[in-house]
């Protein structure tokens, strides 16, 4: 059992002042008991905190997205959207199964999902506050006290693994305040089972994303495998289901407005305890260029590449990326420049300060931290420019690899406990996947455009941010950027490296450091030119997040502490790990004589519908539709079947995929994205505006009976009706 933190403390009087936000520890649903049954849970609010029990071991994590599992035999139903990497990888210009769809009607139909794919089954949640902040001493500052919270780190996740199978990770909450070791099973023999057609998994493409209304049927199908023996085992023909500890039923009843939702997921990132400086960098500096840049890339790559083309399709799921977050990046600065966030922000700020400065043993704890962020969060920022610039260089998979290579290589010198995260024999198979996947999602004529693209970028710095070996290497540092001689130094680069086949690349790995010294390969030498700098660079941001592992925790302390006094919820951004989240299914007004119904039908694919992507439903659910065979999927008030639905529970990326939930904990949904006005949630809650949108199971599995043949599923999943 976990400990009660003084988190838990705040939850119920926090929860009772807005009741619908909350991004939720498993341990802390206890506390919101009341609330929960109030809303419409029938099912024990304990049930929920247990990991090991129904619901929450039948939710699983794809390392960036959410799924569940949904039937005994370790089928997993999560976003088409999260899964598209996996139907990339198996897509050629001959069988394109992005556009046309794929099903197995049997298990030795399956096919291998993208390399490196994974489930992960959260078993064990654990505070290690204690064993870290013990060992940390006022003395340690600056880098020794990242490397001692990084060893400390190592050390439980080792410890943890020594149980074959299993996958674990040390995450900090309100930046370092608390910390929680997380014991994952990690499946890794996973399948592609079912996709719809892109015409039903995408409809609406980057037109209607973060848009509403919407009819994506944003929905597929993985299956995780194990050994004979039931234990994690790689890809083998000799195989079997896993057998999972619970699944998921699913509901042909749906849901109605006003209903009781829930949501269990891995949501990724917030930001809403960001300062207000840091809220104003990110609007007025970071996201406008990161934006840019985003667009910009995706206009290299489909100028470079024709629809349908394999080169078109290795960078589909790289375009679908970029996209996403390019429109999410423009909703959330529209919200920001429309809206009163910075004003809300500065005087949460100000009444913050005046609460900490009216007392004086909390001005003599807090005070000097507040101050002590502000300057570090400035010094952060300084760089941002190069940052951002090289982050995008970083789309040039030929430079980045090689870079990952030698530092593979310098880090193998190294007892595996010291060396670097990511390099560690834990990673080895991610490492040497990562490498395979290129191969599906590289095309040598669209990464040099890429490089050149940012190099001319980078050229453009202040002098004071560039980077002498980059500079060096790249002949940057006497004269003006000349693209054309800048393109042909890259072309004999491409022309001379090996790094793009697959096997010349995976032959680097285990390779000595002198192996590559003695490499005539330029993108290797490249990596041997910047291994130094990047070393230097990446122990000056150690220095300063173990200055900010000082000041943020205790700055997170005096907001925790004065949010309780204003009966504000407490919980912590999200950070990629298990979460809850409920509500109501509920429309919103997002503008003046604007107001949205939460419910979109089969009526709206009919009459968006063009024939022309992204508005190209295939012609068999046309017909289908047409055809007003709808029995056993009719929404009762609606009589039509429900296509998605809006509800106001929290939740950001990585909750792309959770299983939407009502009272009994039956699957009425999936979780697929949210609401252009209220995308600025990341950094501002507003009840008014905060909406996530869902695939309803009644369309789900509408589609998948009527339209897509996929009856063996629908018999193999437990189907209320």
């Amino acid at each position: 059992m976990m400990k009660k933190t003084m988190l838990a403390v705040a939850l119920l009087c926090g929860a009772q002042a807005v009741a619908d936000e909350g991004m939720w520890q498993p341990h802390q649903l206890p506390e919101l008991e009341t609330v929960l049954k109030s809303k419409g849970l029938a099912i024990d609010a304990k049930s929920i905190a247990e990991l090991t029990s129904f619901p929450m071991n039948a939710v699983i994590s794809l390392g960036g997205c959410t799924a569940s599992f949904v039937s005994n035999q370790g089928l997993v139903v999560t976003n088409h959207h999260c899964a598209y990497g996996s139907i990339q990888h198996n897509s050629t210009a001959q069988n394109n199964l992005l556009a046309n769809g794929f099903l197995a009607k049997s298990l030795d139909e399956e096919l291998p999902a993208a390399p490196g794919s994974k489930v992960f089954v959260t078993e064990e949640v654990r505070n290690v506050t204690r064993d870290i902040n013990q060992e940390l001493t006022p003395a340690l500052i600056g880098k020794d006290r990242f490397d001692k919270i990084d060893e400390l780190r190592k050390g439980l996740v080792a410890d943890c693994e020594a149980t074959p199978g299993y996958r674990c990770d040390v995450y900090s909450f309100h930046g370092g305040l608390e910390y929680y070791l997380i014991k994952q099973l990690e499946i890794r023999d996973v399948r592609l089972v079912h996709a719809p057609a892109g015409g039903v998994g995408k409809f609406g493409g980057d037109i209607d994303n973060w848009m509403w209304p919407r009819h994506t049927g944003d929905y597929s199908f993985y299956r995780a495998y194990v050994g004979k023996d039931g234990k994690p085992a790689d890809f083998n023909a000799e195989n079997v289901p896993f057998t999972p500890p619970s699944f998921l039923k699913v509901s042909a009843k749906g849901v109605q407005e006003n209903d009781f939702v829930m949501v269990i997921g891995y949501p990724g990132r917030t930001s809403r305890y960001n300062t207000a400086f840091e809220v104003k960098n990110q609007f007025t500096e970071v996201l406008p260029q990161s934006k840019a840049y985003r667009e910009e890339t995706i206009a290299l790559i489909k100028q470079l590449t024709a629809e349908g083309s394999e080169g078109r399709i290795k960078y589909e799921a790289i375009l679908a990326g970029l996209a996403n977050y390019a429109k999410n990046f423009d909703g959330m600065l529209q919200s920001y420049q429309k809206g009163s966030t910075q004003q809300r922000k500065d005087e949460f700020e100000a009444v913050l300060n005046r609460w900490i400065k009216s007392d004086t043993s909390r001005q003599a704890r807090f005070a000097p931290a507040v101050k002590n962020l502000q300057q570090l969060i400035e010094e952060g920022a300084a760089n941002q420019q190069r940052d951002l610039v090289m982050n995008y260089f970083g789309y040039a998979q030929m430079f980045s690899t090689a870079r990952r290579l030698y530092r593979h290589a310098n880090e193998q010198l190294k007892p595996d406990a010291e060396r670097e995260s990511g390099y560690q024999q834990r990673d080895a198979q991610r490492f040497e996947a990562g490498l395979k996947r290129m191969s599906r999602s590289f095309d040598p004529a669209v990464d040099l455009e890429i490089a050149l693209h940012f190099l001319e970028h980078y050229s453009k710095l202040p002098a004071k941010q560039r980077l002498a070996a980059f500079d060096k290497f790249f002949g940057l540092d006497s004269s003006a950027f000349d693209k054309k001689l800048m393109r042909e130094k890259l072309q004999a680069m491409y022309s001379a490296s090996t790094l793009a086949d697959e096997v010349e690349r995976l032959a680097w790995v285990g390779k000595s450091v002198e192996d590559f010294q003695n490499s005539e390969d330029p993108m290797i030498k490249f990596a041997i030119a910047m291994y130094e700098t990047d070393l230097a660079e990446e122990n000056k941001t150690k220095e300063w997040l173990g200055k900010m592992a000082v000041a943020r925790p205790k700055v997170m302390e005096a907001v925790i502490a004065f949010n309780k006094t204003q009966n504000k919820p407490v919980y912590a951004d999200a950070n990629s790990t298990l979460r809850v989240t409920y509500g109501t299914v509920q429309g919103y007004q997002p503008r003046d004589a604007v107001s949205y119904s939460p419910f979109t039908t089969l009526k709206g694919i009919s009459e968006k519908f063009t024939g022309v992507d992204p508005f190209d439903a295939p012609a068999k659910q046309m017909a289908a539709i047409a055809k007003g065979d709808f029995a056993g999927y009719l929404h009762p008030q609606l009589n039509a079947v429900p296509v998605n639905f809006l509800s106001n529970v929290d939740t950001t990326g990585g909750n792309s995929g959770s299983p939407t939930l009502n009272g009994n904990a039956e699957l009425v949904g999936l979780l697929f994205d949210g609401v252009i006005e209220g995308i600025i949630g990341n950094f501002d809650y507003d009840p008014a505006l905060n909406r996530s949108i869902h695939v309803d199971s009644r369309y789900m599995l509408w589609q998948m009976e009527k339209v897509d043949g996929a009856s063996n599923l629908i018999k193999e999943m437990d189907i209320v009706r």
